[in-house]
């Protein structure tokens, strides 16, 4: 049995380009279904956020429409339920590496507007890099890398290979426009290999111990691939 911490965004809105806040938080199919699938496989999951705040699930990731149907949505709200490690976080500042196996970190908008600029979440993702300890980001989570510099200033995935939402996906959503920043262009510019897929296809890419997933419809494979690491 392992342990893999779970980071989630604390974040309830998302400040867009003309200030205005996008209600957000994190993915729900991208927490409930790599949950199930590290429970069903016997390892234990602490959920962790800045400052342990209970997160916030993004009321868009329930609604039917993206979650194939009423019943898909269905199977998300009761697998919300009973993920009950999310009611009682611990803080992010408090983690110590050492007490787990694996990280994972969910998307949704919300890592865009904490993650993406805090620092002990930097700090955990670089130390984790160098562990060789698995790590797995999907969707919007990678915009954590994005905090995760070394002391001489550079990013800690400059020349890895990985993917996470696109620029294409994000004008599909309706969002690009109104954003002040996409996730892949800032990736680049930070040096990262990204790799895109279809836009809303799985598709997942590995580099060394960083597993990433490019979208909600690659959570499934890249839990996959972090329970394969684990042994």
């Amino acid at each position: 049995m392992s342990k893999i911490l779970f980071v989630v965004t604390g974040a309830t809105t998302w400040t867009l380009a003309d200030g205005t806040e996008h209600p957000t938080g994190y993915w729900a199919e991208e927490a409930v279904a790599p949950y199930e699938a590290f429970r069903a496989a016997g390892h234990d999951v602490t959920v962790a956020t800045p400052g342990g705040v209970i997160p916030t699930v993004d009321q868009g990731s329930l609604a039917p429409e993206v979650n194939g149907g009423p019943e898909g949505a269905e199977r998300i709200v009761a697998g919300l339920k009973a993920f009950t490690e999310l009611t009682h976080p611990v803080e992010l500042a408090g983690v110590d590496l050492a007490d787990y196996d694996a990280v994972f970190y969910p998307g949704g908008h919300g890592p865009m507007e904490d993650l993406a600029v805090d620092a002990v979440s930097g700090r955990l993702l670089v130390e984790t890099l160098d562990s060789g300890k698995p790590l797995a980001v999907v969707c919007h989570g990678p915009a954590a890398l994005l905090a995760a510099t070394r002391e001489d200033g550079s990013n800690a995935f400059a020349g890895y290979r990985l993917t996470g939402f696109t620029d294409a996906e994000e004008r599909q959503a309706g969002l690009a426009d109104k954003a002040k920043w996409l996730l892949q262009s800032r990736l680049v510019e930070a040096g990262a290999d990204f790799r895109e897929g279809e836009p809303w296809a799985p598709h997942v890419e590995v580099d060394r111990n960083l597993v990433t997933g490019q979208n909600p419809a690659s959570s499934v494979p890249l839990a996959a691939e972090l329970l394969r690491r684990l042994g």
